[in-house]
């Protein structure tokens, strides 16, 4: 999953990509609202966490233009404004799909995150099976021949993006794209180290192939 977190507050943003991050989220930051329009502009994310008060243009006018485009993404507002009033205003009149008030609780973020993302498009069946292996989406669990597997939430959501393509490879540059963020080198050894530590774990290091200039995907 890939979102923007469009915050002025530094240290709040870094504190929000790094929680998410740990949740297997590609994560970018963008600190002006001119800055956080064109990131939308020039990439496909699936969530906006999207701060009110930004300088340059307000989180308002961002929504604004953004809900203009033929496929924008999800928008969850985030202001410390509480009134009702500020909530209906942010949900009709701008046209955000969700509103989080500040101060928040994490875990609730990550709630809404995740639920805006299965809106994006229909999700796959919340179990995934391939060979002994099922993987639970909603309660974000792995069992192999009914064993639980202990899995990282960078192991999990690579795990998660192979089974959902069926045996069909999943190009290098998607893993890259979707499960981490801009900063990431592409030429980088972490998607190899992390899908060979995932072979590891499943006990099968013949089970996910790497197909030469096609990525990655699971063997019959």
């Amino acid at each position: 999953m890939r979102v923007l977190v469009a915050e002025d507050h530094r240290v709040l943003a870094r504190t929000i990509a790094t929680g998410l991050r740990r949740q297997a989220m590609a994560v970018d930051l963008a600190a002006a609202g001119d800055e956080a329009e064109r990131m939308c502009l020039l990439t496909a994310y699936d969530v906006l966490i999207l701060d009110r008060d930004l300088p340059v243009l307000t989180g308002d006018e961002v929504c604004r233009r953004l809900r203009e485009l033929d496929d924008p993404p999800r928008i969850l507002m985030l202001t410390a404004a509480g009134e009702i009033t500020d909530r209906v205003y942010g949900l009709t009149a701008l046209g955000a799909d969700d509103y989080l008030t500040k101060p928040f609780d994490f875990a609730e973020l990550v709630a809404r995150v995740r639920a805006l993302s299965r809106r994006v498009q229909k999700p796959p069946p919340v179990l995934l099976r391939h060979h002994g292996i099922t993987l639970n989406r909603a309660r974000r669990e792995v069992y192999v021949d009914g064993r639980p597997l202990e899995l990282t939430p960078k192991e999990f959501a690579v795990l998660q993006l192979l089974m959902e393509a069926r045996g069909t490879a999943v190009p290098h540059d998607e893993l890259v794209r979707t499960l981490w963020d801009e900063n990431l080198d592409p030429r980088t050894s972490a998607v190899r180290a992390t899908v060979s530590r995932l072979r590891g774990k499943l006990g099968d290091p013949g089970l996910i192939a790497a197909d030469k200039g096609q990525g990655y995907r699971l063997c019959d």
